[in-house]
């Protein structure tokens, strides 16, 4: 480990020496799921290219010249936040309680204790206010890309809401602005969307908006391209995006609306167009793939803060750590698993 400007710029958390509670959990029989989880994680991120993403504007000093905890710890606790969907304080309190956790993270409590949760908050309004969130989904995605699993010949677009608390019982007495209620089906729902743009090939999310809840999915579909690509996928609710010059470019293959799915004829015609449905369905399922990482595995199914801005940040850190998730087994494949 070394120490540069008081930033401390090592990519795993390495001991010299090992606590007796870290040497008896070591020895233990079983490997939990979480730790196999991490262990998986440490090997696919691009720790060193993360890192050099968030250090140009980490602090060198702290108060009364006290050392900020170096940039690879905060990082890590950054993380973990995502992954298991811990507000700053339970995350503290669950590196404490969890020796995996602070295996991962680098820390001996022998020797030093966990960064409190106004430290973890700093560091989150830090990757906010610097935009550093978008940087590391990019730089996530250029990783990948280099291990030639990100392909440019087609995309997926789509959409998901994420829920809002609508309760007024707060310091302002009014629901979030940025905010608004959209109806899907028969049911009312009030938050944000988060729509999202996949590689047709590998599943991988290159593109994210944030808007509120009601906006049309078609009208975000032109600024979710890359440029690159031929052909283009969405379901039955961007019916129209074709005549939108703001996403001309590739050839749309767009789902029919359900109603008129259902009603199809027996005959060869309706057999044939029936067909097609299929094939463009079986090639949007990737697009489901993310959101269920994100909303299921990393159990983040409603928004955690006010207004849009945040929320984008923090969705942009998740949906670059659904990429690696989803990209995990080719990246393992690689010697070192594809982290440099």
């Amino acid at each position: 480990m070394c120490v540069c400007e008081g930033i401390e710029t090592r990519t795993a958390p390495i001991m010299s020496q090992r606590s007796f509670a870290s040497a008896e959990f070591a020895l233990k029989k079983k490997r939990t799921r979480r730790e196999k989880f991490l262990a998986e994680m440490e090997r696919v991120v691009p720790w060193a290219k993360l890192i050099a993403v968030i250090e140009p504007a980490y602090p060198t000093s702290g108060r009364v010249g006290r050392q900020p905890m170096g940039v690879p710890k905060m990082l890590r606790m950054y993380l973990l936040q995502q992954w298991y969907g811990l507000a700053d304080e339970a995350l503290e309190d669950a590196i404490y309680d969890s020796q995996a956790l602070r295996d991962f993270v680098g820390i001996d409590l022998s020797r030093e204790s966990v960064p409190d949760a106004t430290t973890l908050l700093k560091f989150r309004r830090l990757l906010e206010v610097g935009e550093l969130t978008k940087a590391m989904f990019e730089e996530i995605n250029a990783h990948l890309q280099q291990q030639g699993l990100l392909m440019r010949a087609g995309t997926i677009v789509d959409a998901t809401i994420i829920a809002a608390p609508s309760s007024t019982k707060n310091s302002s007495g009014e629901r979030d602005p940025d905010m608004h209620q959209a109806k899907k089906g028969n049911q009312w729902h009030f938050g944000m969307k988060a729509h999202i743009a996949v590689d047709a090939e590998s599943g991988i999310v290159h593109s994210m908006i944030t808007t509120a809840a009601n906006v049309n999915d078609v009208t975000q579909a032109g600024a979710l391209l890359h440029g690159q690509e031929t052909d283009a996928f969405g379901d039955a609710g961007y019916r129209g995006v074709a005549k939108r010059e703001e996403a001309q470019g590739p050839q749309w293959h767009i789902a029919i609306q359900p109603g008129k799915r259902k009603i199809l004829s027996d005959s060869a015609l309706g057999q044939m167009i029936e067909k097609v449905e299929q094939i463009k369905a079986s090639i949007r399922a990737k697009v489901e793939h993310p959101f269920h990482v994100v909303k299921n595995l990393f159990r983040h199914k409603k928004a955690r803060y006010r207004g849009l801005a945040k929320n984008n940040a923090q969705l942009l850190s998740l949906f670059g750590l659904a990429n690696l998730v989803i990209a995990k087994r080719q990246l393992l494949a690689i010697p070192g698993g594809g982290a440099y």
